[in-house]
């Protein structure tokens, strides 16, 4: 993905908040951004942001992009790794190995572009920002939704997802010098229009069945006892995902009202599930898209 800007563009400070699959628009916010001209030099995210600003940061997003896109026709079974009787569901080693192959290891001060990742300690109760060390220690760390992933240990602390604090990360984005802080956030209310459904291709049966159908089978035999009744109460999972979300939403709207950016970018919350990444290209359409009506509207 291009960095290169005109002599006259803006230089930007890029805040990527947290939303599971939702933070797959960052991918058309960003690409927005280099195809008008601005010039991303910092980057600040919170779980998926800290991953696509990472990646992005380590000037691997086109091919991170591909692949995500591609997910259909991907046996992504494998990436799931139970983690039994322990703090999380899955370990998430498998997927951290996959996108290091992809990307490469990474120093976070080597990155051509200043970026923080941030994580919550949650023996402390406090944020920490990753911006020295390992870019995928600083990844991990961040994306470890609580009962999903495993807590990620580093240095002594036990860290969880970042946006268990901070879902919209703007404080580490105060000393920059860049002429715009541009926010992006994913908990957005919901849009009042019915959602355009992504064309999905027919998924196949047997070996290679499609992503969908797979992760679906694997799931619902995750939580057969865990679901809700008859009644339409909700299961387990559902519960804890609404529930972080729900506080996700709250420390969003204090976060922005205390520590405005220039132009906040949203993404409704019902653009898509935290889980369904096989929506890939219709998420990333939604962020270029949000990232153009968001962006001309405070720069006309």
């Amino acid at each position: 993905m291009s960095r290169k800007h005109r002599k006259d563009s803006k230089s930007v400070s890029l805040v990527l908040g947290s939303g599971g699959a939702r933070g797959l628009a960052h991918i058309g916010v960003i690409e927005w951004l280099n195809d008008n001209g601005f010039a991303i030099e910092s980057i600040a995210g919170a779980s998926m942001g800290a991953l696509i600003g990472g990646i992005y940061a380590a000037g691997r997003l086109d091919a991170y992009k591909a692949w995500v896109c591609a997910l259909e026709k991907t046996d992504v079974v494998r990436f799931l790794d139970l983690a039994f009787g322990s703090s999380g569901l899955f370990k998430g080693d498998r997927i951290m190995e996959t996108l290091k192959g992809m990307v490469g290891e990474h120093d976070i001060e080597d990155l051509p572009i200043r970026y923080t990742a941030v994580a919550t300690d949650i023996e402390r109760q406090r944020e920490v920002w990753f911006n020295s060390g390992p870019l995928f220690d600083a990844i991990r760390a961040s994306i470890a939704v609580p009962s999903i992933f495993t807590p990620h240990q580093y240095q002594g602390m036990k860290l969880l997802d970042g946006g268990l604090l901070n879902p919209v990360p703007i404080a580490p984005t105060f000393q920059d010098r860049t002429d715009l802080t541009i926010a992006v956030d994913l908990n957005t209310p919901r849009r009042q229009r019915a959602r355009a459904e992504q064309p999905r291709k027919e998924e196949r049966v047997g070996d290679d069945q499609g992503y969908h159908a797979k992760i679906k089978h694997f799931l619902d035999s995750i939580q057969k006892g865990f679901r809700g009744d008859p009644k339409g109460d909700l299961g387990l999972f559902d519960l804890l995902n609404r529930s972080f979300e729900t506080m996700q939403n709250a420390i969003s709207a204090t976060k922005l009202a205390s520590y405005a950016p220039d132009i906040v970018i949203e993404i409704p919350r019902d653009t898509c599930g935290s889980y369904e990444f096989y929506r890939a290209q219709e998420v990333i359409r939604i962020g270029y898209q949000s990232a153009a009506s968001g962006i001309a509207a405070k720069m006309s």
